[in-house]
């Protein structure tokens, strides 16, 4: 499941990357695309897309909701057992959708992505981050180191059952820990933004 926000340069290259690396795992898969009300072509290339591969679903927003919502809205459409989530900007890489389906077939009901060797941590941001980070693993009782990445398996009768809004997507591992889930987190690759403009700031961070 991918939301996308004016990516149009993003949304095919991250079509081809997942069924490069799903395809050869031999499991049947489903990819849910949801343009977050863009306004450049996004939601056409997506649509196009479609078209062309049946294993693709795109929801389209008619105004830019934000990321939980646009998730929500994958989260809610998605059909699979276990589902997976990334950002659609290729800062995410597909090719580590394996090692998550390995630790899931351990047993274990949502698997985190750490992006440990950042390609745009720039200091103003990194050091909130690893406060927030902290203090969130303090509050909550569950340690993710880190909160912020998208990249994320979960399985879906669990997932489906949070309720998600404002920006509450970044921290489900702690709202699910209510249930007792078996948590994982896994050293994944992050790639520098290739096209377009970061959605994040300091304030969001």
């Amino acid at each position: 499941m991918v939301p996308f926000f004016n990516e149009e340069e993003s949304i095919q290259p991250m079509h081809a990357a997942i069924v490069a690396a799903v395809t050869p795992l031999g499991v049947p898969f489903e990819m849910v695309f949801v343009d977050d009300g863009s306004k450049d072509g996004t939601a056409r290339i997506g649509g196009e897309l479609a078209q062309q591969d049946s294993r693709l679903r795109v929801v389209k927003f008619r105004r830019n909701y934000g990321q939980t919502a646009a998730m929500a809205a994958g989260i809610e459409h998605a059909r699979g057992e276990v589902i997976i989530t990334m950002d659609g900007d290729l800062q995410n890489d597909p090719a580590d959708i394996g090692l998550f389906l390995q630790k899931m077939d351990e047993g274990f009901d949502i698997v985190v992505g750490w992006r440990h060797n950042r390609q745009e941590q720039t200091g103003p941001r990194k050091i909130p981050s690893m406060i927030a980070n902290r203090l969130i693993g303090k509050v909550t009782g569950v340690p993710i180191k880190d909160n912020g990445c998208s990249l994320k398996a979960y399985r879906a009768t669990l997932i489906k059952q949070i309720p998600l809004y404002s920006e509450m997507h970044r921290f489900i591992p702690a709202m699910a820990s209510i249930a007792g889930p078996r948590i994982a987190e896994i050293k994944v690759r992050h790639h520098a933004r290739q096209f377009g403009k970061s959605k994040y700031g300091l304030s969001r961070v």
